[in-house]
């Protein structure tokens, strides 16, 4: 440890020494060798639509991944492994298929069905190894939320067999929802599919962890509201728009006179099963190398109970209902529907995929292997589209059923394969022994699979300790997907977290430069106490780049740091040359006044007449003074000297002799960027002050060049490759010493 000490030390204290030329921009290019070659955009169009053999075929397979790692699957290694992990993801998929069947507002069954097709596509062109594609609580409520808008209960109530009384027509509003839902589902998988077709995976960049984390935390409480209804066994009023939770909450709280108390029981006790067998599960997982199956056993054990007690019957317990067995043939989407549910749709395009590649990159990242963003948007995208086609709802991935699969051995998506298959047995001969399920068992199974996400509430205080705002961007998104619905909210926080960005660029930190003793290394002269600044030249620094909207506070903060005020100084200086030109014209007019008195002086003599003297001194000439400024009178009127501009009297700083400005943060200029840095040079330089510019990157000088900021009289000889570069050239101007050799 010791001897680490000292070679740290040891390589602190290394000195070195570099002898070169000050190098502006010019010089760098000449010495660097500037490479002007560009390609064109006709030559990349073509080389884009270039179609070899080998190019072809990485396509295809990068098309289809499966023909690519299919036939290299290491069978000895994993197949094991795959099959013991699928089959414990698939007997998860059952009960919270079912549960999330409920979210989306549709019959159990269509949750069974969307946990069998997308696993089969998504294992056919998916890229990630190890997550797990189906149903998902947030996807299953913002479906339920376009179903119960699209389709309330109202709209299918028949009159009853008394005078007044009404019924509710359930098969058909089951109908109508899984059309509505699959409708969704279908356009949420074409938006996915056009977006990965032209390369925009990078979408996702747009949301930020913590936005996503506090959408789900979110779009969680949304799920438990939604539950309250089989918890309770009551039948509130569904409520659609801006703060329909809390309308829903205040609905349900109304209605809880009216509570089913063999309900109310039977949620009770299976949250409190559900939690203790999963603490025991945890406690045994060290032990046991598969899962313990907490949720199965709970709806078997429920089913089981429901029957032999007749809970439908005898204390009004509302159940499952009919599963019918098989599979249904595909339908062609309610076309009808589809400009009703846009908005809906590329919501739900974007957050599947959003939490899909973002658990994908996770575990791409601890399992070294690459995730490729933008055939997972095709990937799913071909999973909603398809499986829209045979009435599932939309999908994404799940936290706990891709930990189990991983947690259990699994090393491919062979695994998810064999989860699917799992779900066909049990749709073409099982599933029809659930419908005696109660539903408050499915509500209760996703109320306690849903306290992760509520655990998500202690990032605010982590956040708050590392930075303040992420912190409010979690606390807006998580305020503003409460008061509106999860679309809605959706589009509000990424506008909130997008606006975050901005504010940050506006109000960036503007700090003066100032050297470190003996290096070329400058920093901020307020954050060290022995940086010094370089007398007679101010350094000024903004932390964020250069546009239009901190581009009047650029030049401000400008004004403030260096203590030059050029307005102030252009105002002084126009004023001194009023008053110049006023001198000017006086000393004229008496240099005319005593040309024309010499003159008749002259004709006196010439007749013999004593002559008169001015009082003016034995050269004719009459000297004035007024403060800094000085005027020369004299007998031609063109030999007044010029006028030398004094400092702002109302101002004690002198002026700078030069102003560099590091432009090394700036990665972009827009065209007023490049006008504001024209008006800096050009209102100091008319102050007396020269203007450089340093550590422009070549993206920044090539917007100056089409903005037109350089010209005859400005050249690249005004910019520098860095700070120290800029602060020779000042210290000794542009002598051939400096040019021919520097210390550094």
């Amino acid at each position: 440890m010791e001897e680490e000490m000292k070679d740290k030390d040891l390589r602190k204290r290394v000195p070195y020494h570099i002898q070169r030329e000050v190098l502006d921009e010019l010089g760098v290019d000449q010495v660097a060798e500037k490479s002007d070659f560009k390609i064109s955009a006709k030559e990349k169009l073509k080389d884009a639509v270039r179609c070899t053999g080998p190019r072809f075929k990485s396509c295809f397979l990068s098309f289809v991944p499966l023909l690519a790692w299919l036939p290299r699957y290491p069978f000895r290694e994993n197949a094991i492994g795959d099959l013991i992990s699928g089959i414990s993801v698939g007997i998860m998929h059952l009960p919270q298929g079912m549960a999330y069947a409920l979210l989306a507002a549709v019959p159990p069954v269509f949750g069974l069905y969307s946990s069998f097709y997308p696993i089969l596509i998504y294992f056919i062109f998916g890229t990630s190894k190890h997550i797990s594609v189906g149903t998902y609580a947030v996807m299953s409520v913002m479906i339920g939320s376009v179903t119960e808008r699209l389709a309330p209960d109202s709209d299918f109530l028949i009159p009853g067999n008394d005078t007044n009384g009404t019924s509710l027509d359930i098969v058909s509003r089951d109908a109508e929802r899984v059309k509505i839902a699959a409708t969704v589902t279908f356009l949420s998988g074409i938006f996915q599919l056009l977006l990965g077709l032209v390369r925009f995976g990078f979408v996702v960049t747009y949301l930020s962890e913590p936005l996503v984390r506090a959408y789900t935390t979110a779009a969680a409480i949304h799920v438990i509201v939604s539950q309250l209804k089989y918890s309770f066994g009551i039948n509130p009023q569904r409520y659609s728009g801006p703060l329909s939770l809390i309308y829903t909450v205040i609905e349900v709280c109304a209605l809880l006179g009216q509570t089913n108390i063999g309900t109310l029981v039977v949620s009770i006790v299976t949250i409190i099963g559900l939690i203790g067998a999963k603490e025991l599960s945890a406690l045994a997982a060290r032990k046991i190398p598969i899962p313990i199956p907490v949720e199965l056993m709970t709806i078997v054990i429920a089913t089981v109970v429901s029957w032999q007690m007749n809970l439908k019957t005898k204390y009004g317990v509302e159940v499952v209902g009919e599963i019918p067995s098989g599979l249904q043939a595909p339908v062609v989407p309610a076309v009808s529907l589809l400009g009703s549910m846009v908005g809906d749709a590329f919501a739900l395009a974007v957050v599947g995929y959003g939490i899909a590649i973002s658990l994908g990159r996770i575990f791409a990242l601890k399992y070294a292997y690459k995730v490729d963003s933008n055939q997972e948007l095709i990937a799913l995208g071909l999973s909603n589209s398809i499986g829209g086609l045979f009435n599932c709802f939309a999908i994404s991935c799940s936290m706990s059923r891709s930990m189990v699969q991983v947690s259990t051995g699994g090393k491919s998506q062979v695994a998810g394969a064999i989860s699917a298959v799992v779900i066909l047995v049990i749709l073409l001969k099982i599933g029809e022994l659930f419908e005696e399920l109660p539903k408050a068992v499915l509500a209760a199974i996703i109320y306690v699979n849903l306290q992760g996400m509520m655990k998500q509430f202690g990032d605010i205080c982590s956040l708050w300790r590392t930075n303040k705002v992420d912190m409010v961007v979690w606390v807006m998104t998580m305020i503003l997907t409460v008061l509106f619905n999860p679309d809605m909210g959706l589009a509000a926080s990424i506008a909130f977290s997008i606006l975050t960005v901005v504010f940050r660029t506006q109000l960036p930190k503007y700090s003066i430069l100032g050297q470190v003793p003996g290096t070329d290394i400058y920093k901020p002269v307020e954050d060290y106490n022995q940086v010094k600044e370089i007398p007679g030249i101010m350094i000024f620094r903004s932390s964020a780049t250069l546009y239009f909207a901190n581009a009047e506070m650029y030049i401000d903060a400008l004004y403030e740091k260096t203590g030059v005020d050029v307005a102030k100084l252009l105002s002084h200086k126009k004023k001194l040359e009023a008053k110049r030109l006023r001198k000017e014209k006086k000393a004229a007019k008496k240099a005319k006044k005593e040309a024309k008195k010499r003159a008749k002086e002259a004709v006196k003599a010439a007749k013999g007449e004593e002559p008169q003297f001015s009082d003016t001194d034995e050269s004719g000439e009459e000297a004035e003074g007024n403060g800094d400024v000085h005027t020369l009178s004299v007998k031609d009127p063109k030999d007044v000297t010029a006028v030398e501009v004094g400092p702002d009297p109302d101002t004690d700083s002198p002026l700078p002799r030069a102003i560099i400005l590091d432009l090394s943060p700036v990665n972009f200029l827009d065209t007023v960027g490049v006008k504001t840095l024209r008006n800096i040079y050009k209102d100091y330089g008319e102050a007396g002050v020269q203007v450089y510019l340093c550590g422009c990157q070549r993206g920044v000088v090539e917007s100056m060049e089409k903005g037109d900021f350089f010209n005859e009289k400005v050249t690249k000889s005004i910019l520098f490759s860095s700070v120290h570069d800029a602060v020779l050239y000042c210290q000794q101007g542009n002598s051939e010493e400096v040019m021919q050799g520097t210390h550094l």
